[in-house]
């Protein structure tokens, strides 16, 4: 009879989808799943008052932001009136609340109309945005467009704000992937601008532990959590205009689904996104930090 009793407890244990679970996950927490219209988003942001959460999806769907409630019901859909979603891949907030959005996706790092788009998203009843700022920028050392497989690094899904400036964390899509990314300095203005490099640094593991999807800033403005699709990666030691010296802390999620969105709850919590695929994903979960 133990024989028996045994076996399905082994091949339970060997289920690549129960050990992929969150609920096995002590501190990868379900918060709530998308509306099952947005099946790409690719950014996440909170309103001033964190009663909203927009959500942005990527090329290839409609050039709006979607406000979502804490239980992730669909508030409102508001078009941004003057932008074109080319690949829209991140959307974050300041310290006033201004919405901004990342239109720099560039898989191929064959674009040449990078930009930032300020919003005057405020109201989460609004019926529209417009951009109210451009920031359009080229990066520092670039010179192929594209590069040759060996050196595909300018693509980016992940940005921040911080006094005054922009810092971009690129995405890896170089042949013998390595985990390097770059880090760029643009200055949140509008104008035409070359991105600084100020940072060449290096994640460690392949690419679903160390291709950079999305990013996020504390209050206090001394941390900056990378995301990738298996991990976060806590950077700290950096200056406004060095990243080199940066400490790097690599923190296992224990969940491998497509993760394209990362915020700050609160200084002690991470809200995480996750594209729909198949029978998993499509959620935001809680991730406590410390």
């Amino acid at each position: 009879m133990l024989r028996f009793l045994i076996l399905p407890i082994l091949l339970w244990g060997c289920n690549p989808k129960a050990q992929n679970s969150p609920d096995k996950n002590d501190k990868l927490k379900e918060l709530f799943s998308f509306p099952k219209k947005l099946k790409e988003v690719s950014g996440l942001a909170l309103s001033k008052d964190k009663n909203t959460y927009w959500v942005i999806e990527d090329s290839g769907n409609k050039n709006t932001v979607y406000g979502l409630n804490g239980k992730g019901e669909m508030m409102t859909k508001v078009p941004v009136e003057n932008a074109e979603n080319i690949d829209w891949e991140d959307i974050i907030s300041d310290t006033q609340g201004n919405i901004y959005i990342g239109d720099f996706g560039n898989n191929n790092n064959d674009r040449q109309d990078l930009a930032i788009l300020k919003t005057d998203l405020k109201d989460p009843f609004q019926k529209t945005t417009k951009v109210v700022q451009t920031t359009k920028f080229y990066y520092q050392g670039q010179k192929e467009f594209p590069p040759k497989k060996s050196n595909l690094l300018y693509d980016c899904e992940g940005f921040v704000e911080m006094n005054g400036n922009f810092y971009l964390f690129t995405k890896n899509r170089s042949k013998g992937f390595d985990g390097t990314f770059l880090v760029f300095k643009v200055p949140n203005k509008e104008g035409n601008f070359e991105a600084k490099l100020v940072g060449k640094l290096q994640l460690q593991g392949g690419y679903n532990d160390a291709a950079i999807t999305s990013a996020t800033i504390n209050s206090s403005k001394d941390k900056i959590v990378l995301l990738s699709h298996k991990n976060i990666h806590v950077l700290t030691g950096f200056t406004a205009d060095d990243f080199n010296s940066a400490k790097i802390q690599k923190i296992p999620l224990h969940h491998n689904t497509q993760k394209e969105a990362i915020v700050f709850l609160n200084d002690k919590t991470l809200l995480i996104g996750d594209e729909k695929a198949k029978d998993e994903g499509g959620n935001v979960y809680t991730f406590p930090f410390k």
